[in-house]
């Protein structure tokens, strides 16, 4: 009667001890909801990646064989011009470009 009540409270406290190791360990509850929490993050990140690579071979695909989107591309992105125009380019805001003006010297 005594041995059994020995093994009972050993085989307890062993089930104790596992219960608090499972919840607290890298491998335990928090380690798999922690786990599950960046798979959702990274399936996320790989959704967006395939759609950014389908968009761009729909770019590449449209780049080869449409003539009037190559064009319009080239003189928008690398301000190419056509022979008799004139290129205008217009400063961002907040943008300087005075040489040797320093940004304290145009506001006094």
């Amino acid at each position: 009667m005594l041995g059994r009540r020995i093994l009972l409270g050993v085989l307890v406290v062993l089930n104790i001890i596992l219960l608090i190791r499972l919840a607290v360990s890298d491998q335990g509850l928090f380690g798999y909801l922690d786990l599950d929490e960046r798979v959702d993050s990274l399936q996320k990140k790989i959704e967006k990646t395939d759609d950014r690579s389908l968009e761009l071979s729909r770019e590449i695909r449209r780049l080869k064989t449409d003539r009037s989107y190559q064009e319009k591309v080239i003189r928008s992105r690398m301000n190419y011009v056509k022979d008799n125009e004139i290129l205008y380019i217009f400063p961002d805001e907040g943008e300087n470009n005075s040489p040797g003006v320093s940004s304290d010297a145009k506001q006094d």
